[in-house]
């Protein structure tokens, strides 16, 4: 193909393409005036990597690391809270600062409103629990399964914390192994490190 006939193919292309995003940011505005949206996504970049987070009406529902494929997540999302899923970068603009102000250090407690839907019985009692644990603190599986009800649960509450939807918003990095060790993470032990460095605990054993 010569140069001028690439040049031809590329300004016929040019308008197609800017008539679909066109078409597409009309798609979302309307979505969004008319309420066609039950759960709303946007991407959250961080210094453990893009997060993906979602929230409804309620609030803050989801919030999944960088390991975590955006199409499965978002998969999920329709098929344990709603099919009415779209991407709303705007919805998640209080998500977004938030989190902004924790990672530079500005932001001691999240007030963003949750939606707890995607957890029950003892693993929302344990993440109720995992919540109040205050910034800069730490406390045990054992002590977090005794103010959820069930001081025999550790290994339950392990699995509840394993299992967070919304984790830093809820802190289970917070929590350890009795005796220091950092027990297991979601997002991967650097990424615990990293969140109890940035919150003024050092010095904490992975083993």
């Amino acid at each position: 193909m010569s140069d001028p006939t690439r040049a031809l193919a590329r300004s016929a292309r040019h308008p197609v393409t800017e008539a679909a995003a066109a078409a597409a940011e009309r798609f979302v505005t309307v979505a969004e005036r008319e309420g066609l949206a039950d759960v709303a996504y946007a991407t959250v970049e961080s210094p453990v990597g893009p997060l993906l987070a979602a929230a409804t009406p309620r609030g803050l529902v989801r919030l999944a690391f960088p390991g975590e494929a955006p199409d499965v997540v978002v998969g999920q999302l329709a098929a344990l809270v709603s099919p009415r899923v779209l991407e709303l970068p705007r919805r998640l603009d209080g998500a977004r600062r938030e989190l902004d102000e924790y990672f530079a250090g500005r932001r001691r407690a999240f007030d963003l409103p949750l939606d707890w839907s995607l957890v029950h019985g003892f693993g929302r009692a344990v993440l109720r629990a995992t919540a109040r644990i205050p910034y800069g603190s730490t406390s045990t599986y054992a002590r977090v399964a005794a103010r959820a009800g069930n001081p025999r649960a550790a290994r339950a509450t392990g699995n509840a914390l394993g299992a967070n939807p919304i984790p830093i918003v809820i802190p289970c990095h917070r929590v350890l192994r009795t005796g220091g060790a950092l027990g297991g993470y979601g997002g991967g032990l650097p990424v615990k490190e990293l969140l109890l460095e940035l919150e003024g605990v050092h010095g904490v054993r992975r083993h």
